[in-house]
């Protein structure tokens, strides 16, 4: 660093989720961060579409917490599976998971993965979206039972989880970041987080 170079404000970083698998993934940058949840209302608006939903509870949520955690740079997230334009929430139980299953067989359903990062102390605040397009093989009933009953995909989107046994439901995925099926795409949370001042190698 040369003399000439004001030392770097390493703020705290927050991920606005109660969601394991985006703790998990934030955790593989090899960064200190803590969790908060969010408490936002997440029930769509009318005429919403699944992307517009997608992005609006992201920025929601990452402003939700940054209000309690002023100085921090907070990571706000959200994923809505759409199918044709219409958005499939996460099931809950089992007999909705059967029912989304069924829809999504043999279809192409995009999971609108949105992504919001705010430093209120800074004015920092950007919003993106990683969709990935997942083509889903022409499913029976047994295989969808069979599935449901080993893996429980309740609290997913979209009834599945593709980073386990919920990769053989699936014909293809098409994406240009990896983790963004699985809830949080780390290429853009990298880059919006060196954007907001975080430092990570």
């Amino acid at each position: 660093m040369s003399q000439n170079t004001p030392p770097t404000v390493q703020r705290t970083v927050v991920l606005g989720s109660t969601s394991r698998y985006r703790r998990e993934l934030l955790s593989r940058l090899n960064l200190p961060f803590e969790v908060a949840a969010p408490d936002v209302d997440e029930t769509p608006q009318a005429g919403e579409s699944p992307r517009d939903l997608a992005l609006r509870l992201a920025l929601a949520k990452a402003r939700a917490v940054a209000e309690r955690f002023p100085q921090a740079v907070v990571i706000g997230s959200d994923q809505v599976a759409d199918l044709a334009g219409q958005p499939l929430g996460k099931p809950g139980e089992h007999a909705r998971a059967v029912e989304q299953l069924r829809q999504m067989r043999g279809q192409t359903v995009v999971f609108q993965t949105a992504l919001a990062v705010v430093c209120l102390a800074t004015g920092f605040e950007q919003v993106d979206l990683a969709p990935v397009k997942v083509l889903f093989r022409p499913l029976s009933d047994d295989e969808i039972e069979n599935y449901l009953q080993a893996e429980k995909p309740y609290d997913c989107a979209g009834s599945a989880k593709s980073e386990g046994l919920g990769i053989a439901l699936l014909e293809a995925i098409e994406n240009d970041d990896p983790t963004a099926l699985v809830g949080l795409p780390l290429i853009r949370t990298a880059r919006m987080l060196r954007a907001a001042g975080v430092q990570l190698l």
